[in-house]
Parts: structure tokens; C-alpha cells; sequence
């Protein structure tokens, strides 16, 4: 059995979770400033929308966490594949897609959760806001 190609095949997913643990990295960075800022307000607009930011990152957070390991399972696939000669194609390509449609769910909760800090931004300096 050559290696060489087997590795090549597995280098994007494993390239997808380094990125993704960077993502990760900060998401759980705006979850714990989101927390902390919390903790200092008494308004409870904008705890309703720390709130709902927190619920908007835990979400991301979940999906990107469930990409890397759709990932990891897809470098597993692939060797067990080659390695037991099976045709795995199917299966394979259900996993990248599925690695991919959880990595731009965890996307759009993120920038969902960028427009709703800037909706708290609104509020505490108390201007309409600008179309």
C-alpha cells in the first residue's frame, strides 16, 4: 500500500480543523467577553441582547466544534478505506459536505452574533440606529 496518497487526500480536512480550532478560539474569546460584560450591566435591554449574543455563539461554537470532528471522522474514513479496500466514495463525500455545511452554519451564528453586538453598541449610546 503507498502511504503518500492516502496522506495527500487527508491534508484539507486536517488544514479544516486547524482553522477551526482558530474560529473556535474566538468565538469562545467574544463568548467569555459576552459573559463578562453581563455581569456588569443592570439594563435589561442589554442583558436581553448579551443574552441572545451568548445563545448566537454557543450555537456557532457547536456547529464549528461538530465540524472538527466531522473532519476528524473524515481523515478516519479515508485510511480505513485504503486500508481495508473498500469503497468508502459515498461516504466520504457525505462527510466533507457535511464538515462544510456545519462549518458555514457556525459562520453565519457568528456574524449573527457580530450584528447583535453591535445592535448592544446602539443601545448604550443611545442612537437610533442609521439605515
Amino acid at each position: 500500500m503507498n502511504l503518500i496518497p492516502i496522506l495527500q487526500t487527508a491534508i484539507s480536512p486536517a488544514i479544516l480543523i486547524s482553522g477551526v480550532g482558530l474560529l473556535l478560539l474566538t468565538m469562545t474569546n467574544r463568548l467569555g467577553r459576552t459573559i463578562d460584560r453581563a455581569r456588569e450591566l443592570t439594563d435589561p435591554k442589554q442583558l436581553a441582547i448579551l443574552w441572545k449574543r451568548a445563545r448566537l455563539i454557543r450555537i456557532a461554537i457547536i456547529l464549528a466544534s461538530s465540524s472538527a470532528l466531522t473532519a476528524a471522522l473524515l481523515i478516519i474514513t479515508i485510511f480505513s478505506a485504503e486500508i481495508l479496500a473498500v469503497d468508502a466514495s459515498v461516504f466520504i463525500a457525505a462527510l466533507f459536505a457535511a464538515c462544510l455545511f456545519l462549518m458555514v452554519s457556525a459562520l453565519v451564528m457568528f456574524i449573527r452574533e457580530v450584528n447583535e453586538s453591535l445592535e448592544a453598541l446602539r443601545l448604550e449610546l443611545k442612537q437610533p440606529p442609521s439605515l
